[in-house]
């Protein structure tokens, strides 16, 4: 039996496990509590005070666990540069939130500026110390590749940082964004297995510190991830999908997080087009969702199965 997929999927759901009785209750002494705006689902309120940065636990999971397997699998290397740096953007964002109380964190533009620097370095890795070309697996046409020549470097950035903002956006209920990227990092880990690609030991250390996490993020949640862990895996899930060469399928199998940052974007604009009109009761729109009547447990339940499905079509689609 090959446990080259189990034993880093165990490593990395100990090692959460083991970490979340450590570090929530430090989390708690710290007084690292989310604050929750008045003006948003009224639920969530009784939230407020409950830790946050708690993607330290899966993020240190997945660390140490790829460390292990990054002599032989030398193509987990960019991912886990991407998800860790996108990972301490968010970890400087939740410290200055929380620690220094500085509301809005990091600026827009110095996020912006920090997201910029941090892929590009992972562009000029990809580029120069690997194999990987910025070719693009075409979904449902096996086999053939878009080649879109110097417009792709471009595209790198759009995708990685809009994947990145996706994923955050997606973190707003209990459970939710630890269940739709764990469907996530199973497709991949599929792939890279069927494609002999290399990178299934940190999309295993991924399914397998985001379980552990889960344990204690599900409803009602001890600890939330913060952008500290939302970051990080919208990292590791752009990342993973350049090193296997198919950004286009993050438009299906992550179709979760485009329509969370695209519910964003079209509120944003539309109240700003028509002074104060909305389309969404709230966005994100997970937030919608609830205030038409939809439980919390019941929208992470619909968003996770909704991306099992999509991503058995996307194994279709190879």
């Amino acid at each position: 039996m090959d446990f080259q997929v189990t034993i880093p999927v165990l490593i990395a759901f100990a090692i959460s496990v083991a970490l979340g009785p450590i570090v929530i209750p430090f989390l708690r002494k710290l007084k690292m509590g989310q604050t929750e705006r008045a003006e948003g689902v009224a639920s969530h309120l009784k939230k407020a005070g409950t830790p946050t940065m708690g993607g330290i636990i899966f993020l240190l999971a997945t660390v140490v666990t790829s460390l292990f397997y990054i002599g032989d699998h030398p193509k987990i290397t960019p991912i886990l540069f991407l998800t860790l740096g996108f990972g301490l953007i968010g970890f400087l964002d939740d410290y200055l939130k929380v620690v220094l109380k500085r509301s809005d964190g990091l600026l827009a533009w110095q996020k912006f500026l920090l997201q910029i620097l941090v892929t590009a370095i992972f562009a000029f890795y990809l580029l120069n110390y690997t194999d990987v070309p910025l070719t693009m697996r075409i979904p449902f046409w096996s086999g053939h590749y878009w080649d879109i020549g110097w417009l792709a470097l471009p595209v790198m950035f759009f995708a990685v940082i809009g994947t990145v903002n996706g994923v955050n956006f997606t973190d707003g209920l209990d459970g939710l964004a630890s269940s739709v990227t764990i469907m996530v990092a199973v497709f991949f880990t599929v792939v890279s297995i069927g494609l002999d690609s290399g990178v299934e030991p940190i999309t295993c250390a991924v399914v397998g510190g985001l379980m552990g996490f889960l344990l204690f993020n599900v409803f009602p949640a001890q600890v939330f991830m913060g952008d500290t862990g939302s970051l990080a895996l919208g990292g590791f899930v752009a990342g993973t999908a350049y090193m296997l060469q198919m950004p286009l399928f993050i438009l299906l199998v992550g179709f979760i997080y485009l329509v969370e940052v695209a519910s964003v974007m079209i509120q944003v604009s539309y109240f700003k087009a028509t002074h104060g009109k909305r389309i969404f009761k709230m966005a994100p729109i997970h937030h919608h969702f609830e205030l038409c009547g939809w439980s919390e447990t019941q929208v992470v339940a619909v968003f996770a199965v909704l991306t099992a499905l999509l991503c058995l079509v996307g194994l279709m689609a190879l």
